[in-house]
């Protein structure tokens, strides 16, 4: 189909939820079907160690592997030192809150959740009851700027996301990833897309959060926001859900039908790897 794709979004073994394989078993899948550079994820945690196995498993198969750390309440939530020492072991992006998001702990029981059903985490909450962003994830953001990394929004609502993003370009912050945009319980506002673009935010468009969601699949985005700012983070690697292989082909020919064959290669190919690569 297209190969030299980058995935922003893998999901491998060990983990609280049932995955396809391990990690190094479910990238070298993804190896086999034209994704090189991938960005493994994991909600329990730092990913940033794995990465490296995992690449090094890998390289037969060319994946570049990257990762990161998902600030859960399993480490702490906003603690800026876990976000430090993922950076400096070579962590590329930091997520914000997804299963200890306020959202989701809010919807956890709704279907399109259902992914994650057994996997509870406490709360962690982002912004105060004035609507701002709360002080010490205004530490976390001093750490994803000095290195350049990319702060991506978890499992925030899109005026969450804004709130936060806003802060974080005023932090310096050059990265910026809104993950599963189209999900309903992160309600999408379409009067929010022209600040989001003004501010750089990259739109992760993912094929687990279409098949999850009864409404407008996330390709649809590209009828308005710009492509170049647009990139693929497929979600994948859940055991009771389709691999890249099985799920790629359908998904990315609707793709091809709202952005075109080139703008549609951009997005799988580059602008997530311009996105996260130092």
């Amino acid at each position: 189909m297209i190969s030299g794709i980058a995935d922003l979004h893998v999901h491998g073994a060990p983990s609280l939820v049932e995955r396809h394989g391990f990690d190094h078993e479910v990238l070298g899948a993804h190896g086999l079907v034209g994704v090189d550079f991938a960005v493994l994820k994991a909600h329990e945690g730092s990913t940033v160690e794995r990465a490296v196995l995992a690449g090094q498993r890998d390289q037969a198969a060319g994946v570049e592997v990257v990762g990161g750390i998902v600030l859960n309440s399993p480490v702490g939530g906003a603690n800026a030192d876990a976000a430090e020492v993922a950076a400096r072991l070579g962590g590329r992006v930091v997520w914000m809150p997804t299963v200890s998001a306020p959202a989701h702990v809010a919807s956890a029981t709704s279907s399109e959740l259902q992914v994650h059903r057994g996997l509870a985490f406490r709360q962690v909450d982002v912004l105060a009851e004035d609507g701002r962003l709360l002080p010490a994830w205004q530490e976390v953001l001093e750490v994803v700027a000095a290195h350049d990394q990319v702060l991506a929004s978890g499992h925030l609502t899109c005026a969450e996301a804004l709130v936060l993003f806003r802060a974080a370009r005023a932090a310096g912050v050059r990265r910026l990833l809104l993950n599963h945009p189209r999900m309903p319980f992160l309600a999408w506002d379409e009067s929010a897309a022209p600040e989001l673009a003004e501010l750089g935010v990259v739109l992760e468009l993912g094929i687990l959060p279409d098949i999850l969601t009864d409404g407008p699949p996330s390709t649809t985005l590209g009828e308005h926001y710009p492509h170049e700012l647009l990139a693929f983070g497929g979600d994948l690697g859940h055991a009771h859900y389709p691999t890249l292989e099985q799920a790629l082909p359908g998904w990315l020919s609707g793709l091809e039908d709202v952005v075109g064959a080139a703008a549609a290669e951009r997005i799988l190919t580059v602008n997530g790897r311009e996105l996260v690569q130092a």
